[in-house]
């Protein structure tokens, strides 16, 4: 699997504990982790980042994408105005099973100021272990897709 990863300034140290967790995974094997910013004591807008994060899964570089604000809102609206991007903010346990197995999020989000580092790693490490489950969830995901392609035009 390969990831790519991003923060705004609030996030860049909840960012390289989660690159750290993510390169010691051994329950999933991850190929490549590609940090899109930003990087200690820099200043760039959490969309520029959302969208350096958007891109590299959508041109196929890379599988799934983490992005990291304050609350992982902000990240997440502007994540989801990608083409083809779902992206989910996730906060428990529940919510990082189904961003993949109900709605195939690609992109997870997280809030550095609204969790600590052991809980965001515990997301991360659900998160990662789950696929899209199919079944009556893929009706679903097909129409936002459907939707998403409508208003892309």
């Amino acid at each position: 699997m390969k990831i790519a990863i991003g923060c705004d300034e609030l996030a860049y140290k909840l960012k390289e504990i989660i690159k750290a967790f993510l390169e010691e995974q051994s329950d999933v094997e991850i190929e490549l982790v590609k940090d899109c910013g930003v990087e200690e004591n820099e200043n760039i807008d959490y969309p520029d980042i959302a969208e350096r994060v958007a891109k590299s899964i959508m041109s196929g570089e890379c599988d799934r994408g983490i992005l990291i604000c304050g609350t992982g809102i902000g990240m997440a609206i502007a994540a989801n105005k990608f083409p083809g991007i779902r992206a989910a903010q996730v906060c428990d346990p529940y919510s990082a099973e189904r961003a993949r197995k109900s709605n195939n999020a690609q992109i997870m989000t997280l809030g550095s100021l609204t969790m600590g580092p052991e809980t965001a790693k515990y997301l991360v490490g659900i998160w990662l272990k789950c696929e899209f489950a199919g079944g009556r969830s893929t009706r679903k995901v097909d129409k936002i897709n459907a939707i998403d392609e409508t208003y892309r035009k």
